[in-house]
């Protein structure tokens, strides 16, 4: 096999080590607020929101000494012990208590970190300048294969279900934990690259960080900026718990709401997998830039948010597991909720796409801090946004979106301005 099948080889195995892995915990964050609502125990007093918003927290912190992990053990021993974390902490929800669920929030807080920084690492050191972006469609394309899986097993499980027993409840979560054990054991068989770069390419390499030194702090700025907008504005707080647990909250929708919190993970999966398609896999978006992608992003996401805020009552977040009877300001519809699930994954994907490629290619040399750096200032805000929808309305959430949204997307814009001026400087240098 070619230096060239190898990586990519690499990225594949990758993407579906985390489809398995994800496809266990990304159905678990869906559903793991309408599941606590609904336990029978009244031993148990935890709340999926604080949950989330511990193991930011703890995620945040932890990114300071996941590049020195990784370093020391090699990202694939990384991955494979953050993965079991993961699958501990789905684990727990089989016999939950109150202790062990806020313990093993902050477990997959540490893991977290670890994990995906290891994931970056692989994703930079498999990758060249002409492939980056295709890498990252392949990746992202694999991982939300995840929503797709575990969210259409989740709507056949309970359909037509208005409660959700101990036994539905365990046979869902012991599946879960065995299909995120399945994505550990898969990241062995990553094997490192042998890739010898070309003259050209290490001179090159050269004239880069020479030109990168002088912008990297701006890079920086922007992308610090846009992760403000990245995680708040849905990729965990939207995308995967509060949008499901306000479908399953709307009485209005019928008493299949629950299985519907299936319905729009698919949904969302679609939007996903489609944007890594058209954006990543078949690196479209290089013969426009990120610019556009981005732009796009933004504004799926906006007419998300304004379907949303018609479609949705207000206090749908809030509301205890027999719903919610307050009205939204249109008749509530299944087929404008669904719509909202795709916007809201063709939009993440339009801005992670472009994100793991601008950061990908900006520090492929030293790639471990710079994904750290990156989950950092995501954990804080995800943690921050979980935190609040334990309290906020929905109005108020969504005009939280909005303004992160546009400031985020505008400091992409200058970012992207900055990384494609080090190159063009890099090329005339080599002239």
């Amino acid at each position: 096999m070619t230096p060239e099948g190898k990586m990519l080889l690499n990225i594949v195995i990758l993407g579906f080590g985390f489809m398995f892995m994800f496809t266990a915990f990304q159905t678990c964050g869906n559903i793991e607020q309408t599941v606590i609502k609904s336990f029978n125990s009244t031993e148990f007093h935890g709340s999926g929101y604080t949950s989330m918003a511990i193991i930011y927290g703890v995620f945040s912190a932890s990114n300071l000494i996941a590049p020195s992990v990784v370093t020391v053990i090699g990202p694939q021993l990384s991955m494979f012990f953050s993965g079991l974390l993961y699958s501990g902490y789905i684990a727990m929800f089989i016999y939950p208590y109150t202790w062990s669920f806020y313990t093993a929030s902050v477990l997959v807080g540490v893991g977290a970190a670890v994990l995906w920084t290891a994931q970056g690492n692989v994703l930079a050191i498999n990758s060249t300048d002409n492939t980056i972006g295709r890498n990252s469609g392949i990746f992202w394309a694999l991982l939300q294969f995840s929503l797709f899986f575990g969210n259409l097993y989740i709507y056949f499980s309970w359909h037509g279900h208005v409660h959700i027993t101990d036994k539905d409840r365990q046979t869902v979560f012991i599946s879960l934990t065995v299909i995120s054990l399945v994505g550990c054991f898969l990241f062995f068989l990553i094997r490192k690259p042998d890739r010898q770069p070309s003259p050209s390419e290490v001179t090159e390499s050269l004239l880069q960080a020479e030109s990168i030194e002088s912008v990297e702090r701006w890079v920086w700025f922007g992308v610090f900026v846009l992760l403000l907008v990245f995680t708040v504005k849905l990729r965990w707080t939207w995308r995967i718990g509060v949008y499901g647990t306000c479908i399953g909250a709307m009485t209005g929708f019928g008493k299949d709401a629950k299985s519907l919190i299936g319905i729009s993970g698919i949904f969302i999966g679609i939007g996903e997998i489609l944007g890594g398609g058209v954006f990543g896999m078949l690196n479209k978006s290089q013969r426009f830039g990120r610019n556009p992608v981005v732009l796009l992003g933004l504004v799926t996401h906006f007419v998300a948010f304004y379907l949303i805020f018609l479609n949705i009552a207000s206090d749908a977040p809030l509301a205890p597991e027999a719903g919610t009877d307050q009205q939204a300001y249109i008749t509530p519809s299944v087929a404008v909720a669904m719509l909202c699930s795709f916007l809201l994954g063709l939009g993440d994907s339009c801005f992670n796409t472009q994100l793991l490629s601008i950061i990908g290619l900006m520090f492929r040399e030293n790639s471990a801090p710079a994904f750290a750096v990156f989950k950092f200032i995501q954990s804080i805000t995800a943690a921050l946004a979980f935190f609040y929808s334990n309290y906020l309305l929905l109005h108020w959430q969504l005009l939280i979106l909005v303004v992160a949204g546009f400031l985020g997307s505008m400091s992409f814009f200058v970012a992207d301005w900055f990384a494609e001026s080090a190159r063009r400087q890099s090329d005339y240098d080599s002239i």
